[in-house]
């Protein structure tokens, strides 16, 4: 299965893997770390790939601001959301199902893990 994903959702479940929930918002900036306020990835293109995979029962959505926490890659200057009043909403985070963990975690160390040492 890991090997029929398109390289945009195995860049998306390496990084939910290495870096925990995140919406398609923020992934789209900060995927696999990625530093910078541009999109290092198309927003939609995201977007429509987190909804592919959740369909193949390797992500889940939910919405709601993780109890207050923050997210997989947030900076301190992206946490003023709360105060700024023209925002969007909470937006939808993605997690991995246990399914997706199995599958993330191949690609993760198979792909995307710096070599140490």
């Amino acid at each position: 299965m890991a090997e029929s994903l398109t390289d945009i959702e195995r860049k998306i479940l390496a990084h939910i893997y290495a870096y925990g929930p995140d919406t398609p918002w923020l992934m789209a900036r900060r995927l696999l770390g990625a530093a910078g306020w541009t999109p290092v990835a198309p927003e939609e293109e995201v977007e429509e790939a987190c909804r592919r995979l959740e369909g193949m029962g390797l992500l889940e959505g939910y919405r709601g601001n993780l109890k207050g926490l923050a997210t997989s890659s947030i900076k301190p200057w992206l946490k003023v959301k709360r105060r700024n009043p023209d925002r969007k909403g909470p937006g939808i985070y993605y997690d991995l199902t246990k399914n997706g963990r199995w599958v993330a975690g191949y690609l993760y160390k198979r792909y995307f893990r710096k070599p140490q040492g």
